[in-house]
């Protein structure tokens, strides 16, 4: 019922008795999310549901709790599911620009690469040990002599044939060149120019015809060599495939039914055989300036066979759950690093880096939706990704087409991730509106809650979340007065009688804060003292503008009556947020009219400092007075309206009762008292309707009562649907109970001027009119007033009568 809110109705307290224990040592371990029903139930069926593109968005104001309360949910349905594979990128032996991706059974990575590893050392060893075995050198003697033997073979016969022409054939640097045998020994190329013309001619005729014969066996060596090099090469490669083989039964063993891993061990070993020259020893290794140069290159060419295991799961127990919190190109996607190698920038799969998709492939992804769309380049990724079902890591200025030289692309891998955006609703909205492939890949909202039904089990369930906080962070235990404050608290950011906040962050930091006061004073368990302690220290700590701003109004900087009548001036009250906390404050609001049609001017507005709410609030106050005193006249009025001291912007229209009631007192010419503050939006038709920050904003005005002098008679009007809001604090509940400041409750205009006044607002009465010297009539004979006074004041202007009735003759 309108009128002034009993004591009890000020807050709803929270019976100790209720909780169902004696201290938080009692309490049952809370074994669930509470408060979240409706969030929970969809993020049960988007973690549950394996068709594509049903992605979770969790909603939710920050400090809600979304993220424990996901997390915390996510291990219970993760822990069941199945560990996903290691993925490893390798060579590819055909085209190294592509590196290869294997994926293997959780934990085998590590060990495949340990594997490989090892069979690499052992051929490097097993290999140049082979090729120095005497088994070796004795075939490989054997195949050399054989082309020996049939090289000398064709030199003799080529010698004798020579011989017989009188020439000698002797082999240089250059090939084989026949040399003139005078008087049975060879002779130099001054004897033969001392020859006559006739010898000379006959001897280089000769040479001429065996020339021929000697490019012949020339032709005839080269292919010798050849297949005496290729024979050569064959048993290398025989000898060494065969001690490959002996070294990769193991393997091949180990690995069998893993194809990918058996087709690069395949490659791996064919490639190992058709370069048989690395595995030798590079004499230059062991001389020369450039010894540690040659050791790093020596090294460095057998990184080709290297195993790079980008994704261990080894340790894992379940699904993966990933959360990015720096979710930037390369955190997510992967990175290819390079290294600088002759002044000149190298890099291979082996520089392949797995980002958090990898990481969190086969499980859950959990990503910050604010700092994923600080980069366009992500977010596109990120849907790309989800779209193809795979994971491609490319580097991002080739993605942005600014890369010109060539890089490595390595296999994709196909992806299987949940992936759940943390962000507010704001952005769900605005995603879902200008973004369609949102709507395609994010198809579940699980949307938490700040609020939840105050009932017994919700505050038993809180007395079971303050065990759960205290036992995991080894804080003090809380008695059930302290546990009945904590709740008294959260229905306080609840703003809601009926109501619990589910703001748990806000909520455990100032249980930490409680248990932090109760261990400085060395007691047993946290009491009631010092949650209050807590909670006015995490206010003071945050208030110094209240402060500032009350100390300004005490000493008459900034002007505000709390006592004493006034015409035309309310105190009205407004809320400042600065983040951490919100405060109330009063604003002195003035009215001033004459006769006129300008209507009602709202002078924030005209000096740009009203916001559209607040102006919409003014507007209507023009209808409240056409559809109230408007009946049987025209208004001619011309009203300012103003937020005194005001030099920054006004927004809301929880202010338009308060300017209504300065009209209403400006008009009728009647005081009002200044030590009420006033609240509330207005409709046309009078009806006051609830606003925000009700607890602020009572709790700001007693401040100022207070440090003026409280004399009895102060308070403040609230609309009646504001009622269950109410949660203040000891200090004005005190002072309601011993009369000092009182709280009222209104549900129309009517009620609160009668407050205010003191005087009866006034019915309308069968003819028309109001009861006679109420408020109401007041004011309808000043606007009466008002419009004679204008349309006289036309008539001597213009000098014309205003039409009338004619006479009946």
């Amino acid at each position: 019922m309108p009128g002034r809110i009993p004591v009890e109705r000020l807050r709803c307290a929270c019976d100790p008795d209720v909780l169902g224990c004696e201290s938080s040592v009692d309490a049952q371990p809370l074994q669930t999310i509470i408060g979240q029903v409706r969030a929970l139930k969809a993020l049960e069926f988007g973690l549950r549901i394996k068709e594509k593109g049903f992605n979770i968005y969790v909603a939710g104001p920050a400090g809600s709790g979304r993220k424990t309360a996901l997390r915390r949910y996510l291990q219970e349905i993760a822990s069941a599911g199945p560990v996903p594979p290691d993925v490893c990128y390798v060579n590819n032996f055909k085209d190294s620009y592509r590196p290869k991706a294997i994926s293997l059974p959780a934990g085998r990575g590590r060990q495949f690469k340990k594997d490989v590893d090892d069979f690499v050392t052992a051929a490097r060893k097993e290999i140049l040990k082979t090729f120095e075995s005497e088994e070796y050198a004795a075939r490989r003697t054997a195949t050399v002599k054989k082309f020996q033997q049939q090289r000398d073979e064709l030199f003799a016969r080529l010698n004798a044939e020579a011989q017989k022409k009188g020439l000698f054939i002797q082999p240089t640097p250059m090939g084989l060149v026949t040399i003139p045998i005078v008087n049975g020994k060879p002779i130099s190329e001054e004897d033969f120019m001392a020859l006559d013309a006739k010898t000379r001619e006959s001897i280089t005729r000769k040479q001429k015809r065996l020339q021929e014969q000697l490019k012949k066996a020339g032709r005839q060596i080269a292919a010798l060599e050849k297949k005496t090099g290729e024979m050569v090469a064959k048993l290398e490669r025989d000898v060494a495939a065969y001690t490959l083989d002996v070294l990769l039964e193991d393997i091949l063993e180990t690995y069998r039914g893993m194809r990918e891993v058996i087709a690069f061990v395949k490659e791996m070993r064919a490639d190992m055989v058709e370069h048989l020259s690395q595995f030798r020893p590079d004499e230059q290794k062991q001389q020369g300036p450039g010894v540690m140069l040659l050791g790093h290159l020596e090294d460095t060419k057998f990184r080709k066979y290297a195993v790079n295991v980008v994704v261990d799961n080894s340790l894992l127990e379940g699904a993966p759950i990933i959360t990015e919190l720096n979710p930037t190109y390369n955190n997510l996607f992967g990175r290819i690093e390079k290294e600088s190698q002759f002044g000149a920038l190298f890099t291979d799969f082996t520089m392949i880096r797995a980002g958090s998709v990898h990481r969190a492939n086969g499980g859950y992804l959990i990503l910050p939706v604010e700092e994923v769309l600080l980069n366009i380049l992500t977010w596109e990724s990120l849907k790309r990704a989800i779209r193809n079902r795979e994971i491609v890591i490319e580097e991002a200025g080739e993605r942005l087409g600014f890369m010109t030289t060539r890089s490595l692309l390595p296999q994709s891998v196909p992806m299987d991730i949940k992936v759940i955006l943390i962000g507010t609703p704001y952005l769900y909205y605005r995603l879902y509106e200008l973004d369609q492939d949102f709507q395609d890949l994010f198809k579940v909202k699980a949307d938490f809650d700040t609020v939840m039904a105050r009932t017994e089990g919700t505050m038993k369930s809180y007395a079971s979340f303050v065990c759960n906080l205290v036992e995991e962070e080894g804080l003090k235990h809380f008695d059930k007065a302290a546990i009945a404050r904590v709740v008294e608290h959260s229905g306080r950011l609840a703003s809601d009688q009926e109501k619990l906040s589910t703001r748990f962050g806000e909520i455990a930091n100032v249980i930490r804060e409680a248990s932090f006061y109760a261990a400085r004073d060395k007691a047993s368990l946290v009491q009631d003292s010092h949650v209050v302690k807590a909670i006015e220290e995490r206010f003071h700590r945050s208030n110094l503008l209240m402060e500032r701003i009350g100390e300004m109004i005490s000493t008459g900087v900034i002007k505000i009556d709390v006592s004493g009548e006034h015409v035309g001036q309310v105190n009205g009250l407004s809320v400042i947020d600065l983040g951490d906390i919100m405060f109330g404050r009063p604003n002195r609001i003035t009215a001033s009219m004459e006769p006129g049609r300008g209507g009602l001017i709202d002078i924030e507005r005209e000096a740009k400092l009203g916001g559209p709410i607040h102006t919409k609030g003014v507007l209507i106050l023009s209808g409240y007075l056409a559809q109230t005193f408007g009946y049987d006249k025209p208004l001619s009025l011309t009203a300012r309206l103003v937020f005194e001291q005001s030099y920054s912007g006004v927004e809301g229209d929880s202010a338009s009762s308060a300017e209504l009631y300065a009209l209403l007192s400006g008009l009728a010419g009647k005081p009002v008292r200044q030590g009420i503050a006033v609240t509330g939006s207005v409709n046309q038709k009078g009806e006051v309707q609830a606003i925000g920050g009700v607890n602020e904003k009572i709790e700001g005005f007693f401040e100022i009562c207070s440090m003026k002098g409280l004399t009895g008679d102060q308070g403040v009007i609230i609309p009646e649907s504001n009622v269950r809001n109410l949660m203040l604090k000891d200090a004005v509940i005190d002072a309601v109970r011993q009369g000092t400041f009182h709280v009222w409750a209104v549900n129309h205009i009517d009620e609160g001027i009668e407050i205010l006044t003191g005087i009866r607002a006034g019915r309308k009465t069968r003819g028309g009119r109001f009861e006679k010297d109420t408020i109401n009539d007041l004011v309808d004979r000043q606007l009466r007033r008002l419009s004679e006074t204008w349309v006289s004041f036309g008539e001597k202007t213009s000098g014309k009568k205003p039409p009338g009735k004619k006479k009946k003759p």
